[in-house]
């Protein structure tokens, strides 16, 4: 039997320009765009301990930077020194040195293109491994986290960080950080070599700079905020789209085609009347830049010319100023759109650092006390009252309390909202009780490693839960380092096997996400089989039997017994058989134990137990057997 190792999963890539479009990736690209950004950029320094892991790789994209600017900045240079020898009178005597200037200028041209490969590899290198490493944080972090945390937040708010909230980051860190440092760089080389050619011609630059950013930073915000309205109505459409059209059964059960068509329609209608605007936003911009950018360039020019006639400067010179004056208005141009993705990235930052921030209300003591060794499997609940943090006022235990002896099992009955699942919660250490206190072997819980308590017993929830991985990978979730014939001895043992081998993979059979390849019953015994495999010495069964057929659950219980041998077992009964076999039986009500023995003597007390008992009764007892259906 071979199983291989669980897939992990893999990080979007961005998508190029060649590739075709990723619908998944697109999603998220869109659902950054909507983030709200941050007013401040400040959140962003938050970023450093994850950016200043790797200082050579930081040191090596500021030496291609300056290379790069360097290699740009001499273009201008060349330029006008070329239309100084072209308008000099020895013009015929420069031929050798012209060749000789080309050539060098052809180096140059490869220094920039070595120089500015080498900046967009390192500054993108950086930029997608500070974002997986974030997101590695991130998760780790998250997973540490109490159920109680995901009791208020959602957990595709979670998910939407990991995914928008980095990849807003990933721009930023990456592409926009590229583009700003290299416009940065370029622009104080530029400013500097202006005023190195001509001071005079520098200081009229510098009083037109004003009027021509402002004007485009507030047009560019208006483009911005069209533009993410424009995305929000686009999403609404989207929205109302798929939701009728997974409903359709009932959307033409209900004759409710006319009145979808004509919501859709109308909010279509919307949506492209925020994209006209965005258009005309756009336009009025386009034409703000050519008018702005040009104006300047011709007002230079004729000042420029005015100088040169007066010989107060050279035409190359002339020349050269201009070339530096188009890139520092190109740098401040790139400097202004990448403001914006900057403000979304603090943003995206600001959300993630209060996820990674957020403790966990439940976590191991700074000193725990271990577990004794070997393990016993005594549980006691001594006067637990506990209420949900979402529920404060309405507790779900009462001053309970229960002792369960090494290898004795307990079923827990009674009707639904009792408390039964709660009980489990406590021992698990997913909550904390607000008095009393939970021990295992004799260990108070909350002075233990919540780890440690765990790795000490086994879970067939009531919810199974099975991993969009294979079937042996699924199993062995129960102990990873077990060998494969220890996972197929489990899954014999929880009466899955026979399927398992005919399946054409077997046990490297892949189930889809959730499992949905298999039945409900074949979901459960996968999760017996991963209990059975967890060898531990305390077994917790949440109607670990509800989701079998009648033959399978009889084969199931029986494997079920087996096991329970010689651990400490508590059963969340739903099945009278597993009540019948039980060493005690505690029934519960609103959070208190009302009643307490076996099936037989709780029968003969009446009071709830019998109650449910009859209700739930196929029929009596007759011949020595038992015909029953579940007890909720």
């Amino acid at each position: 039997m071979r199983m291989r190792p669980a897939r992990p999963s893999r990080q979007t890539k961005p998508v190029l320009m060649s590739e075709a479009s990723n619908p998944a990736v697109d999603a998220i690209e869109e659902e950054a765009q909507r983030r709200k950004p941050a007013k401040a950029v400040g959140p962003i320094m938050k970023l450093a301990p994850f950016v200043g892991r790797y200082k050579p790789m930081i040191a090596a994209a500021i030496f291609s930077l300056i290379l790069a600017t360097l290699s740009t900045l001499a273009f201008p240079m060349a330029g006008g020194r070329l239309v100084d020898m072209l308008r000099s009178e020895h013009v015929s005597e420069t031929g050798h040195f012209i060749n000789q200037y080309f050539l060098a200028l052809i180096l140059v041209a490869l220094v920039l293109g070595v120089a500015s490969a080498s900046r967009f590899y390192f500054v993108s290198w950086i930029g997608e491994r500070v974002v997986a490493d974030l997101r590695n944080a991130v998760y780790a972090h998250v997973l540490k986290l109490s159920p109680s945390f995901f009791e208020i937040t959602r957990t595709g708010e979670v998910l939407s960080r990991l995914t928008a909230d980095t990849t807003l980051i990933k721009t930023v860190v990456g592409s926009s950080a590229s583009i700003a440092l290299r416009n940065v760089f370029l622009f104080i080389g530029a400013a500097f070599m202006m005023v190195y050619t001509s001071p005079h011609l520098s200081g009229l630059v510098l009083l037109a700079i004003p009027m021509i950013v402002l004007p485009l930073v507030i047009f560019g915000r208006w483009v911005r905020r069209l533009s993410r309205a424009s995305q929000d109505r686009l999403a609404d459409t989207s929205a109302f789209g798929s939701e009728s059209l997974n409903a359709i059964q009932t959307v033409q059960a209900f004759t409710h085609e006319e009145l979808d068509r004509k919501f859709f329609f109308n909010t279509v209608e919307r949506s492209f009347d925020t994209a006209r605007s965005r258009i005309v936003a756009r336009s009025v911009l386009t034409a703000l830049v050519f008018f702005l950018g040009l104006t300047s360039v011709v007002g230079v020019l004729w000042f420029g010319m005015r100088d040169v006639m007066a010989g107060e400067m050279t035409g190359g010179l002339l020349a050269q100023f201009i070339l530096y004056a188009l890139f520092a208005a190109g740098s401040l141009a790139a400097l202004s759109e990448v403001w914006g993705d900057v403000q979304m990235a603090a943003g995206a930052t600001e959300r993630l650092i209060e996820l990674i921030s957020t403790e966990p209300d439940i976590a191991a003591p700074a000193h725990p006390i271990a577990l004794p060794v070997p393990a016993r499997g005594a549980i006691a609940f001594d006067n637990i009252t506990f209420s949900y943090p979402t529920r404060p006022h309405a507790a779900a235990l009462h001053n309970f309390s229960l002792r369960v002896a090494p290898g004795e099992t307990v079923a827990i009955v009674g009707p639904s909202g009792a408390g039964k699942s709660t009980v489990f919660q406590l021992l698990l250490r997913f909550y904390d009780p607000q008095a009393g206190h939970v021990s295992l072997d004799g260990v108070n819980v909350a002075a233990a490693d919540p780890v440690d308590v765990r790795r000490r017993l086994a879970v067939v929830p009531q919810e199974t839960v099975v991993f969009g991985m294979t079937i042996g990978e699924n199993i062995r979730y129960g102990r990873p380092g077990a060998s494969d014939d220890e996972v197929r001895a489990a899954a014999v043992a929880a009466r899955i096997d026979d399927f398992i081998c005919s399946l054409p993979l077997g046990y490297d059979t892949q189930v889809g996400e959730r499992g949905v390849t298999l039945s409900g019953g074949q979901r459960q015994r996968i999760a017996i089989a991963r209990a059975i495999l967890r060898d531990a010495p305390v077994l917790l069964l949440d109607e670990a039997t509800s989701a079998l057929d009648a033959e399978s659950e009889t084969l199931v219980q029986a494997a079920l017994e087996g096991l329970m041998q010689g651990r400490t077992t508590l059963v969340i009964a739903h099945r009278l058989a597993t009540v019948l076999k039980a060493d005690r039986i505690i029934v519960m009500e609103e959070g208190r134990i009302v009643a307490s023995g076996t099936h037989d003597e709780l029968m003969k007390q009446g009071g709830l137990y019998s109650r449910l008992a009859r209700l739930q009764f196929t029929g009596d007892i007759l011949g020595g057997e038992t015909q029953s259906v579940a007890l909720h």
